[in-house]
């Protein structure tokens, strides 16, 4: 399955998550069930997880599920509340250790420190001088609701802690949630526990919230100022000694095998507890360890959620279908017969792509297994050929774009040396209406410019109607054919262009991702960004065909600059841009200056000793530095490992760029 029809995928997901987040989280009234909901949360995670280009703003990894309702006040956290990502296996296990060993750069022995994953929701409870001042929702991860005195009502939480050793400013973070037996006497109000739970916190009247049992259990912290506690296992034991209740199965393991032993054993054990869990989570246990590993943008490298294991089932294929995405990449998408898959009725099921299809030989009229299990799209693992008809035929591929008509290429892959299992369109612009389509519908996505009510059912329905051909077209809607339109009234076109005018100042990495060239994600988007700094300078570069300039960008390499010609090798691509810049303010960008590294340049050599590349990197941009990849006269210092390549410390010495050892350049930062 190739990136572009990944991107499609998980951008679906996005969608569908979002719709059901603001029915759960915001309306109250979700239209799934708590077994439905999560399977979609574990698709997404687990995209997240496999692909480590996929990053939206409104990822669950990302926020949890719902921007902080108008309804109560906002609190921003001092240290954002992230989710985690998430294993199936032990496959996924050795990846996740293998990723910190890579890191770190050092193979290590690690300790984890495990603690059932219960399903409720999550609260960061603020305590300063042993008060407790303030209790906030997760929200979006970044900012959430304060919901002090619900909070409050709950039993577990203390509001007063005299203990000498509790800290005098500290963010105690926990899950909010309801027993079993408990929920049974509500279960007529709602739809499941966690939603019992979210809808109690969320009320405007505390007396409200106190008629409903809920239970608090800590877990960790947010904002702390740290300089005894060494061990997440020590902090868990604080949190009981403070007069936190902590979950009574926490433990400490060492190995993979430990991990997979302990996950067997209480898959099989969870339905006796008295609450919900749908895994485990496995954390780093050293503290000093997890700060030095920090966080992707969307999780924690140093934990991970080992989640119990999906089902399968067998349904009919009705038909197969080749959707169109935004890059041009055809997806076939089986069509089956509605079936039950842990508690989510699947009704459809990639094919990834045409090699996919030829190798388990998959026709139409064909009954088949569909499994939702560690790639948690549902797919098809194998064709029952006992049951297939005498009459069944082999599916043929289109060669030709089921769209637009145009020609279908499968491209060469250089580093491979074979030719892709994709197939994609070969029109780059928007003369293939559903790329067209799939472009539009990134454009205002939420990651890219945020136009809120101006979802994926309401691009296509605008297409139909002729409103929208280009992203520059949203913003010259006529509002008052909107409002004669079923199902808008003046409120809703009035939000709408609201949010219209709202996403007319962008910053420039955001403007850059959502005009959608292929391999410019969210990070690569930055990256530009940062070397460029506005869009007049972006489009300099385009404009004097110095693309290439941009291989001095550490990130940056051929696929991109290709793929950034190709884009504008199409005119219509290029007139868009023009177009939408005279129409948004896209801000120049703004580093911040004031860290130690502030206006010098780096390049590595050789290999760092228990440092990898990757957190060399961080370091420097934490610190106001930037990295490049080539040797040239805006280096100010090479760093060289060992067995640094000779022609690149040459080519320095030539340039008058300083040299540094690994050692000299740790004391730049002291």
């Amino acid at each position: 399955m190739k990136n572009s029809e990944i991107k499609k995928y998980y951008k679906k997901k996005i969608d569908e998550i979002k719709k059901h987040n603001k029915l759960y989280f915001q309306d109250n009234s979700p239209k799934i069930s708590d077994q439905q909901y999560d399977q979609i949360k574990k698709e997404i995670f687990d995209l997240e997880n496999k692909y480590s280009y996929l990053k939206s703003p409104s990822s669950p990894s990302e926020t949890l599920g719902y921007t902080p309702s108008k309804n109560f006040t906002k609190s921003q956290h001092r240290v954002r509340m992230l989710s985690l990502s998430n294993a199936f296996g032990v496959e996924d296990l050795e990846n996740f250790e293998k990723k910190i060993f890579n890191y770190l750069n050092n193979k290590i022995d690690i300790e984890y420190s495990v603690e059932p994953k219960i399903d409720g929701i999550s609260a960061s409870l603020t305590y300063k001088n042993g008060l407790l001042v303030m209790g906030t929702s997760r929200g979006d991860g970044t900012t959430g609701e304060v919901i002090t005195e619900n909070l409050k009502t709950i039993k577990d939480i203390p509001h007063k802690i005299t203990d000498l050793d509790f800290p005098k400013d500290i963010d105690i973070r926990g899950e909010v949630f309801i027993k079993k037996d408990d929920f049974y006497n509500l279960k007529n109000d709602f739809a499941n526990p966690r939603n019992a739970a979210s809808g109690s916190l969320r009320q405007k009247n505390p007396s409200e919230t106190k008629k409903i049992p809920l239970n608090f259990i800590a877990y960790t912290y947010g904002y702390f100022q740290n300089d005894k506690i060494k061990k997440q296992s020590d902090f868990l034991s604080y949190l009981k000694k403070w007069g936190f209740k902590i979950n009574e199965y926490n433990k400490v393991l060492k190995t993979i095998k430990d991990l997979e032993s302990f996950h067997k054993k209480f898959e099989n054990d969870r339905f006796n507890l008295k609450y919900d869990i749908d895994g485990l989570v496995y954390k780093i246990n050293s503290l000093d360890l997890q700060k030095r590993l920090g966080f992707t943008a969307n999780s924690p490298r140093w934990a991970i959620a080992h989640k119990f294991s999906a089902n399968s089932a067998f349904s009919q294929i009705t038909d197969i279908n080749i959707q169109v995405g935004r890059t041009g990449a055809l997806t076939p998408v089986a069509r089956i017969k509605p079936v039950n898959i842990g508690g989510v009725v699947v009704s459809n099921a990639t094919l990834h792509n045409e090699d996919e299809i030829i190798r388990k030989d998959i026709r139409i009229g064909d009954t088949v297994k569909i499994e939702r299990a560690g790639d948690v799209i549902p797919h098809v693992i194998l064709v029952d050929i006992k049951k297939r008809k005498k009459k069944s035929k082999k599916f043929v591929f289109p060669n030709n774009c089921p769209s637009c008509g145009s020609d279908t290429i499968k491209e060469f892959n250089r580093i491979t040396k074979k030719y892709d299992a994709v197939r994609r369109c070969v029109n780059e612009g928007y003369d293939c209406e559903k790329i067209a389509i799939e472009k539009i519908k990134h454009f205002i996505s939420k990651e890219a410019m945020n136009i809120d009510g101006l979802g994926k059912k309401v691009v296509e329905n605008f297409w139909d109607l002729n409103f929208i051909r280009f992203p520059q077209d949203i913003y010259n809607l006529d509002y008052n054919k909107i409002l004669n339109l079923e199902g808008w009234g003046e409120l809703s076109v009035s939000n709408l262009k609201y949010s219209i005018d709202q996403s007319k100042k962008v910053s420039l990495e955001r403007f850059l991702y959502a005009i959608g060239i292929r391999h410019i994600g969210v990070e690569n988007a930055r990256l530009l960004s940062e070397y460029t700094k506005s869009i007049k300078n972006f489009m300099s570069f385009v404009n004097k065909n110095k693309l290439n300039d941009f291989l001095n960008i550490d990130g940056i390499g051929e696929t991109q600059i290709n793929s950034l010609k190709k884009f504008f090798d199409n005119k219509i691509n290029y007139v868009v841009i023009e177009k939408l810049s005279k129409i948004l303010n896209i801000s120049d960008l703004k580093l911040n200056k004031d860290g130690k590294l502030r206006n010098c340049t780096f390049m590595f050599t050789g290999k760092l000793l228990n440092m990898s590349r990757a957190e060399a990197k961080s370091l420097i941009e934490e610190n106001s530095g930037s990295v490049v990849s080539s040797v040239n006269k805006k280096l100010k210092y090479l760093i060289i490992g060992e067995k640094p390549t000779n022609r690149k410390v040459q080519q320095a010495k030539e340039l008058g760029i300083k040299i540094l050892s690994q050692k000299e350049w740790i004391s730049l930062l002291d």
